[in-house]
């Protein structure tokens, strides 16, 4: 079975981080294995606390998993402070890890800001030229890029620059201040549009956590960097489509929209089973 790490945050309410990068790798058919960067008290409505792990502890944990189950993928999600990004860099160097999948995490998608001002900076210099592909939304490009991404023509000069600065691919995703579903991917001095439709749906917790952990679920499998963007994509839209409804903020997806059998089955009121 091929096998994907998450390094990321914890999010209490299930929605994004670790937790939802358990959910996609599992219903994308790795194995999924974890390296907690932070623990954070969250809700659909916001982040309340957040606590980080000691770089020691990091270092630990990434020893762990690659001197036994070695990742096919590496997907990395929130990391907030310099000396983890240095660990998290210094310890990809040294397993020599491959189909490195680097989500720029600055703010939740409840506008609570996850990262400090000098963790990019390190972020950018340590972390970024060791990945396969970065996945920036439109403002996370806009930092990267250092430039107003407006326009579509705006969106891929963006990324042109992003992926000349760390000589790796980008996926810059659509959806912010441009109103659609459409995402760049530019790698290798050419660009692909990946067109989707606007799915009409405010719960959205988790959607970058989960696009970027399907991604590297499927290059683990060995997937082509495209069709694993377009595998990917599939997914979270129709994780979308399916319409789940929880919390009082902008609430999760339903990760296991695709999952069947007897083990996802509940019992209503009347006793009878009914599909979870």
């Amino acid at each position: 079975m091929r096998t994907a790490l998450s390094i990321a945050g914890s999010d209490s309410s299930g929605g994004a981080g670790i937790q939802a990068d358990i959910k996609t790798m599992t219903a994308n058919g790795v194995y999924a294995m974890t390296a907690i960067t932070a623990l954070t008290a969250q809700n659909t409505t916001g982040v309340t606390g957040i606590m980080e792990v000691t770089p020691e502890f990091l270092a630990q944990q990434l020893d762990s998993i690659f001197t036994d189950i070695r990742p096919d993928a590496v997907k990395i999600g929130m990391v907030s402070s310099s000396a983890l990004i240095q660990v998290i860099a210094e310890k990809l160097k040294e397993y020599k890890a491959e189909n490195i999948v680097v989500d720029p995490v600055r703010v939740a998608t409840s506008g609570s800001k996850l990262i400090s001002d000098d963790a990019i900076e390190t972020l950018k210099t340590c972390l970024m030229p060791l990945s396969s592909i970065l996945t920036p939304n439109i403002p996370e490009a806009e930092v990267l890029a250092e430039m107003k991404v407006e326009t579509e023509e705006e969106m891929i000069l963006a990324a042109k620059k992003i992926s000349e600065t760390f000589h790796c691919a980008v996926l810059c995703k659509g959806g912010h201040q441009l109103n659609d579903a459409n995402d760049l991917l530019y790698r290798d001095g050419e660009y692909k549009w990946f067109y989707g439709k606007r799915i009409q749906n405010p719960n959205t917790h988790g959607t970058g956590c989960t696009l970027s952990s399907a991604i590297a679920s499927n290059l683990a499998k060995g997937y082509s960097m495209d069709e694993s963007v377009k595998r990917a994509k599939d997914y979270i839209s129709e994780a979308l489509e399916a319409m789940l409804d929880l919390g009082k903020g902008s609430g999760p997806m339903k990760h296991c929209f695709n999952i069947t059998g007897k083990y996802v089955t509940c019992v209503n009121d009347d006793s009878k089973e009914e599909e979870a």
